[in-house]
C-alpha cells in the first residue's frame, strides 16, 4: 500500500485540493485556509460562475419542505440557523456585502384551488413543527399590495430569508484568497489521482497537484471526473433551470418578500432587480434558453404580480443544479482514503453552504463526521449485497 503523502508545510495541517470554485468549494476552502491548511481550488471555468451564479439565493428551509423530504430537514434547518453568523463573518472576512434579507417568504394562493393545495402544505409543515403561519388574502395584500387583487391567502414563514447568491460567491472568492487559498480558474481537473486506495492529488492538464486530501465539490460535473471507480463515483446529474431578471424601481419596488406562486417564484433584490425562476428540466448540459421556458416563467409571474408587464427584461440565463437520485446532497468520507464529497446539493446549494463548509472542514481537519451530515453519505445508494442487478 502506498503511504500517505507528506504534508507540504511545517504544520500538522493537511494540504487540500478542492475541485470546484462555486459557493460550496470556496466556502470549504475559506474555512480550511483560515485554519492554516494549504488549499488549492480548481475550477473548469471562472470562480462562482456555475450554479452559484445561476441560483436564486433563497434560504427557504421551511416553505420548500414537501412530503417525502423530511429526512433533509435537520440539515437544511441547521444550515439556515447558521446563516446570520455565517453572513456576518463572510462580510467581515471579505469586506463585501452579501445582502441577507429577512422579510420572510410567502407561498401564495391565487384562487380556491391553489388555497386547498397551499393549506395542505401549511398543515403538513405545521405538523413537522415548522414556524409557518396562514395569512388571509386581505393580510397578504396588506403586506404586498401589488399582488393580484384576488389572492386567496398564503403560507408565510418569517424565518425563510434570502441572500444575493452572486455577492455571496464573490465574497467567498475574496475571503478564500485573503485567507491564503490559491484559486485556479479555467483549470479543469481531468483526473483524481489515486494510489494504493488513497487520493493523492489532482491532474490538471499535464501537471499533478499533490494533496493529502481531495474535496470533490464540482457540482453537476462531479460524476464526470476520471480516476474514480463506479463504486465511488458520485451519481450526480445536471438538472437544468432557466431564470430571468426584471428591473424594478429600487425606490418603489413592486415586491419586498420572496413570493412563491404556482410554477414560479419571485425574488426581489435591494437594487431593484426582480428574479423570476425557475424551470426544472432533464436536458443534460444543454444551457440554451427556450421560448417555452421563458414564457412559462413570465406568465406565472404576471398572474401573481400583474405590474411586471411594464418592467424591462434585464437578463435571462440557464444553470445546472447538481441532482442526485433522492435530491439530497452527498457529503462526507469516501471508500477512497483522503477523498471527501461535498456535492449533489440540487436546489439547496446556497442554503446548505454554511453547514457544508463547517462540517467538511471539520472532517478534513479532525477526521470527525458531524452527525448532521452522516445520513448523506454516498453509501446510501449502494445496492444491498445479494440484490438483483
Amino acid at each position: 500500500m502506498v503511504s500517505a503523502p507528506s504534508f507540504h508545510s511545517d504544520s500538522a495541517k493537511p494540504t487540500v485540493a478542492v475541485i470546484g470554485a462555486g459557493v460550496i468549494g470556496l466556502s470549504i476552502a475559506w474555512r480550511l485556509a483560515a485554519a492554516g491548511c494549504r488549499v488549492e481550488v480548481f475550477d473548469r471555468g471562472a470562480a462562482g460562475r456555475g450554479a452559484s451564479h445561476a441560483a436564486g439565493g433563497m434560504l427557504a428551509a421551511c416553505v420548500e419542505t414537501e412530503p417525502g423530504e423530511e429526512s433533509l430537514l435537520p440539515l437544511t434547518r441547521a444550515s439556515q440557523d447558521l446563516w446570520p453568523a455565517f453572513a456576518a463573518a463572510l462580510e467581515a472576512a471579505s469586506g463585501m456585502a452579501v445582502d441577507l434579507r429577512t422579510e420572510g417568504t410567502m407561498v401564495i394562493a391565487l384562487n380556491a384551488d391553489d388555497a386547498a393545495k397551499v393549506r395542505f402544505l401549511h398543515d403538513f409543515q405545521t405538523k413537522l413543527g415548522l414556524p409557518v403561519e396562514w395569512l388571509s388574502g386581505a393580510e397578504v395584500r396588506r403586506r404586498e399590495p401589488y399582488l393580484q387583487p384576488g389572492v386567496a391567502g398564503a403560507l408565510f414563514c418569517a424565518g425563510d430569508h434570502q441572500v444575493d447568491n452572486r455577492k455571496v460567491a464573490a465574497a467567498l472568492h475574496t475571503a478564500a484568497l485573503r485567507a491564503g487559498a490559491a484559486v485556479h480558474e479555467y483549470a479543469e481537473v481531468g483526473r483524481i489521482e489515486i494510489r494504493g486506495g488513497r487520493a493523492v492529488g489532482v491532474q490538471v492538464g499535464d501537471r499533478l497537484f499533490e494533496a493529502d486530501r481531495v474535496v470533490l465539490a464540482a457540482g453537476a460535473w462531479s460524476g464526470w471526473i476520471d480516476g474514480l471507480s463506479p463504486a465511488v463515483r458520485p451519481p450526480v446529474r445536471p438538472v437544468k433551470g432557466q431564470m430571468l431578471c426584471l428591473r424594478m424601481d429600487a425606490r418603489l419596488p413592486l415586491l419586498r418578500h420572496v413570493v412563491w406562486t404556482p410554477g414560479t417564484y419571485l425574488i426581489p433584490r435591494l437594487d431593484g432587480r426582480l428574479l423570476v425562476g425557475a424551470t426544472t428540466e432533464e436536458r443534460g448540459f444543454d444551457d440554451r434558453l427556450t421560448a417555452g421556458g421563458q414564457f412559462a416563467l413570465l406568465e406565472g409571474a404576471w398572474r401573481a404580480l400583474p405590474g411586471i408587464a411594464e418592467l424591462p427584461i434585464e437578463e435571462a440565463w440557464a444553470g445546472f443544479r447538481p441532482g442526485t437520485r433522492d435530491d439530497a446532497p452527498i457529503l462526507g468520507l469516501s471508500e477512497v482514503e483522503g477523498l471527501v464529497y461535498a456535492t449533489g446539493h440540487h436546489r439547496n446549494g446556497i442554503l446548505l453552504t454554511p453547514v457544508t463548509a463547517d462540517s467538511v472542514a471539520r472532517l478534513v481537519l479532525t477526521g470527525e463526521s458531524d452527525p448532521v451530515i452522516r445520513p448523506f453519505a454516498l453509501d446510501r445508494f449502494a445496492q444491498p449485497k445479494g440484490a438483483a442487478a
